[in-house]
């Protein structure tokens, strides 16, 4: 037995053709759809990038305890267990988070790994000169990751020096070389269609557009200020990179044809969530409340073993329950610290595994969905308080912690899933740049698109008793239920 998992980062659900969508150009995703078990219901679980990978390896939620950072010495890591079990494991990706400070133990619990330099504004070519930029960029473009993307892009003319291309090959080559041996596990991971959506210009041609304003192809995470015409080029660019990701993922549906993997090798297709291209009134992720652009994700499913194709899954599910189900799948045990649910009998015939999925960001909403509603609870407090991240990492993205920032921090009693090993809670000072908490509750039955918050005390209640009895499940701090006025 083998798995792939073929992961893209911030793929939008509803611009997919096997969803729905009939302007992007995506063939092999429609494609991908015939062969596999399509998931009409997955969502999110922590954001953004690498909390939700922690899920990926650990199988259980990150926002409630901490933020962004690295796996911590008592996590299970399912690329790790299933090494330990026999079961070599491989990734490629092009993902930088990975060799950040505050990703940097994720890729070593494989076997092997590839990392492959470039993306977003990723410190890998050195250059002390200013790059050259088109004359509409501005001040921004200059500082910081986007003045190293400049940079980097200065290394992409041709379609394979694109970081995405120099990834795909490179598993692919893993698939041919490995294709005939046992118990592996290939994760493929590619950063795209992650902003900036720089993508080669045949794929932009597809969406060919007369636009003559300024180079705008990474909007900031804010509300929208642009022009109706700058957020209909970007749609088109995030649209052409979306359509690589679609050639892309052909070439390894053509693959697993040519050796015939499919009797014996499980396909995930999956993201970490996806993106706002100006809904809602807003550019991204992470600064707003995460309405169903950015939660309800893509997700496609083949299992050998129960040969389940061509067919729609409504079951509530989530990343948490990917490890549980590649564990299960290679016949290792699932460690009792992982919340998430083995999929095997969903995939092969729907069984749901859950009434309830929680999601959010550290400080954040802590957001509920049963499927047909979703519940955003905000702070009770506009200072959203009190709130800590409980680690024994205690990194941000792309630096340790400051020492001001430690000097209050205290050794916390162990939680059950930390092992018995204590660890340091550390005092946040919340989502600043989030704007808006207010508490919001949608029927998606009524209104897909979320446009319209209802009030309705009855659903809401029952919502409530969701989202607290998710959280204790999850073992939420006990700070978190006063800090969204659930005491």
């Amino acid at each position: 037995m083998k798995a792939i998992m073929l992961m893209f980062d911030t793929l939008n659900r509803h611009m997919l053709s096997a969803y729905g969508c009939d302007w992007t150009h995506t063939p092999n995703f429609r494609r991908l759809a015939e062969r596999t078990a399509v998931f009409d219901q997955a969502y999110v679980g922590s954001m953004p990038c690498m909390p939700a990978r922690r899920e990926l390896h650990t199988g259980r939620h990150n926002f409630l305890h901490r933020s962004w950072g690295p796996l911590e010495p008592f996590d299970d890591s399912m690329p790790e267990l299933l090494k330990r079990h026999g079961v070599y494991t491989h990734m490629v990706t092009d993902h930088q988070h990975y060799w950040e400070d505050g990703g940097g133990t994720y890729h070593t619990r494989f076997n092997t790994c590839e990392l492959i330099r470039g993306q977003e504004g990723d410190p890998w070519k050195g250059q002390v000169k200013d790059p050259a930029t088109p004359e509409s960029v501005g001040t921004r473009d200059l500082v910081g990751p986007y003045r190293q993307d400049w940079i980097n892009r200065q290394y992409v003319s041709s379609e394979q020096d694109f970081p995405q291309a120099k990834t795909f090959q490179s598993g692919i080559e893993f698939i041919r070389h490995n294709h005939t041996e046992d118990r592996w596990f290939l994760q493929l991971e590619t950063f795209d269609p992650h902003e900036p959506f720089h993508a080669p210009e045949k794929y932009r041609q597809l969406y060919a557009h007369t636009y003559e304003g300024k180079h705008f192809d990474w909007p900031m995470y804010k509300r929208v200020s642009e022009t109706q015409e700058e957020i209909d080029h970007v749609r088109l660019e995030y649209a052409a990179l979306l359509s690589m990701c679609d050639d892309y993922l052909g070439k390894v549906l053509d693959v697993m044809d040519e050796l015939d993997l499919w009797k014996d090798t499980m396909l995930i297709v999956n993201t970490d969530h996806g993106f706002l291209l100006g809904e809602h009134d807003w550019w991204a992720k992470c600064a707003m409340p995460f309405y169903n652009e950015i939660a309800h994700m893509p997700l496609f499913i083949w299992d050998p073993r129960t040969q389940a194709r061509g067919v729609r899954r409504s079951s509530l599910v989530q990343n948490v329950d990917l490890a549980p189900t590649l564990l299960r799948y290679f016949g290792v045990d699932i460690p009792k610290d992982m919340t998430g649910h083995c999929l095997q009998q969903t995939i092969a015939d729907d069984t749901p595994v859950r009434e309830a999925a929680i999601f959010g960001i550290h400080g954040g909403h802590v957001n509920c969905t049963d499927g047909r509603y979703v519940y955003m609870r905000g702070p009770a407090a506009s200072d959203n308080q009190p709130l800590y991240n409980y680690t024994l990492m205690p990194t941000h993205m792309r630096s340790r912690f400051a020492v001001s920032e430690l000097k209050p921090a205290k050794l916390h009693e162990p939680f059950a899933f930390t092992k018995e090993v204590p660890v340091l809670q550390i005092p946040s000072t919340g989502r600043r740049q989030i704007i808006e908490l207010d508490t919001l509750l949608f029927d998606l039955q009524n209104d897909p698109q979320q446009l319209s918050p209802i009030t309705d005390p009855e659903v809401e209640q029952r919502m409530v008793n969701l989202l607290v009895d998710r959280m204790k499940r999850e073992e939420a701090p006990a700070e978190q239920f006063v800090r969204l006025g659930l005491a």
